[in-house]
């Protein structure tokens, strides 16, 4: 029996040096190259960005797109979406780390509470992050300032 292969949309491809540290991180078509650093509040120098705020503004960008494929869908415009993401890097029982994220959810054109949170709820279930790390994280979703739940494991 052959196992057939997901056709591949699109690739990212990056190489890092020097760790979360005092590391250097780069795509390889240069657009995206950025100096990694240990924020303050971890007791680093700060001066550069780190693997939390990456993810916080990718799961934030994939998000929004989940939210147009959703609105296009169910025939909603969504609008000038926003999001607010706070990804936070919290100790394990074991001495390991993992993270929590939230997302804050704008839909300005969507003024009917149930709706939107319905809409934020959709998007989860599209959201290329949201399927990567579901049953991994605690996502927690809010829609126009409403709670759309903890959905703990993403």
């Amino acid at each position: 029996m052959e196992v057939e292969m997901a056709r591949v949309l699109y690739t990212a491809e990056a190489t890092v040096t020097g760790g979360r540290a005092s590391g250097h991180g780069r795509t390889n078509d240069g657009v995206l190259d950025v100096q990694l650093r240990v924020p303050k509040e971890m007791g680093g120098d700060g001066g550069g960005t780190n693997p939390e705020q990456l993810f916080a503004v990718g799961y934030a960008a994939c998000f929004e797109g989940a939210l147009g494929v959703v609105g296009r869908r169910e025939r909603v415009e969504t609008g000038d979406v926003s999001i607010d993401s706070r990804v936070s890097l919290l100790p394990t029982e074991d001495h390991g780390f993992k993270i929590a994220v939230e997302l804050h959810v704008t839909l300005p054109q969507i003024q009917d509470p149930e709706q939107s949170a319905r809409i934020v709820a959709a998007a989860h279930q599209v959201c290329p992050y949201s399927n990567a790390t579901r049953g991994n994280i605690d996502v927690t979703l809010t829609a126009n300032g409403h709670d759309v739940g903890s959905l703990g494991g993403g």
